[in-house]
């Protein structure tokens, strides 16, 4: 019984593994200065950013370039600054966390 609850736990912490990671992924991006998961901040949360392109099976790489670029008008008239500092690999698992929420 103890072997299964130990083994449970680790799989728990395993899978929930790369949601922590692009977590701080977005942390050390600055990311969460404007954005939050669950809420608007500056901009939209990123449940609602997932909301919105679910189904689209062109978003990962609209995003990818809104991110990189920045962009205004899809969220009101407050402009998302360029974030042309991230790397590539930063941006697209960014992209895929947000989308998968």
């Amino acid at each position: 019984m103890k072997k299964l609850l130990v083994s449970a736990a680790a799989l728990a912490v395993l899978a929930s593994a790369p949601a922590f990671a692009n977590q701080a992924l977005a942390q050390k991006n600055n990311c969460l200065s404007c954005h939050a998961v669950d809420k608007k901040v500056v901009g939209p949360s990123y449940q609602d950013v997932a909301k919105k392109y679910k189904g689209d099976k062109t978003a990962e790489a609209k995003l990818v370039e809104k991110v990189k670029k920045g962009g205004v008008g899809a969220w009101g008239q407050i402009p998302m600054p360029a974030n042309a500092q991230v790397s590539d690999a930063d941006v697209k698992a960014l992209v895929k966390w947000i989308l998968s929420m």
